[in-house]
């Protein structure tokens, strides 16, 4: 009631704190009520309009953790429990602006339109969208469900929210911008409960307030990143450091960084652990027979094998070990890494893998990586102009070099898969190749295509196809006698 009384005292409408809350209207309802149920609660047209224009600048700091005062007794229910967890704040710019040059009712289709590009951004990525605060929205990875890379998720989340939060106009040609605050911290989740309210799912901690504060740091356009946060998904994400910052109460200052960008890892083993391993123990007989599919695969007999096993517990680890033995010795490595976050993504794992092997630089121009591109399709034999754009097409590059594409899209992807398949056989006339597949249980539809044109056509070619999965994915492989299933069971 206090915190309701001191922000209508703020907005010149005090007069009406009795009569909200005794409709039970607190500060985290204020931003949801549109004009029907103001005039339900007698509020004159001029005070109603006065009403919505603050509620929607509302600003999530404002909010009290805790929505009863501090004289009622308040219990965290016994459900509560303490654990790490990411909270992420997007806020809108400009929105007061924005607010004063539309009527409220004309600013309301923005306003969602707002909101749906942010839930939908941090839903994606599996996050939980607890608030809408105003123009504000608040987010938790990490609770009620966990991931094991929730740091990165809520960057990735971000930048997408942003992206499309930028792509809402308005009919006067308006473009909406958001900024975001990132902090991951220790917290206790469960229900406060009250005598007159109660908050399911409330956190205590700090950290939603330091994401708060956070936010307020960053540009628009821009996602700003507390030291925890940076440290866990530095492997995936590039920052910027914009040094110790002196928050609002916080006691001493806060290294900040703003996020720069995601960084390209041929990898996610190789980028979650930056090289720095311990010794291999304990997988000797699995090593033994990858070695040994590829003493038959240099004899000119193509294999497979399938490497499944839980989360963590080595699969991973067994293919790097794998690479540093087949390194020694002649041969290609292609590595293929499936994404939790790109799984709809048509030939993903592809697409990235061609970026590194064409040489894509990241300051070249679109005709470079054309050039680049057609390059390394010469590697195997002089290839068709229709082949060329293909290729760049599944690259996102302009095609305007080549004759148009007078295909379906069904035709174009079974054309892609065969020009992709050919490729790696034809690499194989030179030396062996080994297609490293990493977390098959995320693949797309189309790479998975991909990867059953493979497999029945590798047998007379020099081609190890390793595929690491976790029990989850339903092995679509039978009948072939070139392809081996190894189960990984727990160390003692």
């Amino acid at each position: 009631m206090r915190d309701l009384k001191a922000w209508l005292d703020q907005i010149a409408l005090g007069d009406y704190a009795e009569v909200l809350a005794a409709n039970d209207v607190d500060l985290d309802v204020v931003s949801h009520l549109t004009d029907d149920d103001l005039k339900a609660l007698v509020l004159s047209l001029g005070h109603r309009r006065k009403f919505l224009a603050a509620a929607r600048t509302l600003k999530p700091e404002q909010i009290p953790l805790r929505h009863v005062s501090p004289e009622q007794p308040v219990r965290v229910a016994d459900s509560g429990e303490r654990r790490q967890l990411t909270v992420m704040f997007c806020d809108l710019v400009g929105s007061t602006a924005l607010s004063q040059g539309m009527d409220p009712e004309q600013l309301r289709e923005p306003m969602r339109r707002y909101q749906d590009a942010v839930a939908g951004a941090v839903l994606r990525y599996g996050g939980h969208v607890a608030k809408f605060l105003g123009d504000g929205v608040l987010a938790y990875f990490g609770w009620p469900r966990a991931h094991e890379d929730e740091a990165e998720r809520s960057v990735r989340a971000g930048l997408e929210a942003l992206t499309a939060v930028a792509a809402v106009s308005l009919e006067s040609g308006i473009r909406l911008q958001a900024r975001v605050g990132i902090a991951t911290g220790t917290v206790v989740v469960g229900d406060l409960v009250g005598e007159v309210a109660t908050e399911a799912g409330a956190v205590l901690g700090d950290t939603p307030n330091l994401a708060a504060r956070l936010q307020s740091l960053a540009d628009p356009g821009a996602i700003v990143v507390d030291d925890l946060t940076r440290n866990l998904s530095a492997h995936a994400c590039a920052f910027d450091d914009l040094g110790p910052m002196s928050l609002k109460g916080f006691a001493h200052p806060v290294t900040a960084w703003q996020v720069s960008g995601l960084r390209r890892v041929a990898s996610r083993f190789d980028a979650a652990r930056g090289g720095g391993l311990s010794g291999f123990v304990g997988r000797d007989q699995e090593v033994s027979v990858l070695l040994d599919r590829w003493n038959r695969v240099k004899s000119g007999e193509g294999q497979a094998v399938a490497l499944g096993g839980e989360a963590g517990i080595g699969k991973s680890r067994i293919l790097q070990e794998l690479r540093l033995r087949l390194h020694r010795e002649p041969g290609l490595i292609q590595l293929y890494q499936c994404s939790p976050y790109q799984a709809n993504a048509a030939f993903f794992p592809i697409v990235e893998f061609l970026h590194t092997a064409a040489d894509f630089a990241a300051t070249a121009s679109a005709e470079q990586r054309l050039d680049n591109l057609e390059r390394y399709l010469a590697l195997t034999a002089p290839s068709e102009a229709e082949d060329q754009a293909l290729m760049a097409d599944l690259l996102s590059l302009p095609t305007e070099r080549y004759p148009a594409l007078d295909m379906t899209p069904q035709k174009k992807k079974l054309r892609t898969i065969d020009l992709l398949t050919s490729h790696i056989l034809g690499l194989s006339a030179a030396e062996p190749v080994a297609v490293l597949v990493e977390d098959a249980h995320w693949i797309d539809p189309s790479s998975l295509e991909l990867l059953d044109a493979l497999l029945e056509r590798i047998q007379p070619h020099p081609v190890l196809v390793v595929i690491t999965h976790r029990p989850e994915f339903d092995l679509p492989w039978t009948g072939f006698d070139h392809l081996t299933r190894l189960s990984l069971n727990r160390l003692s």
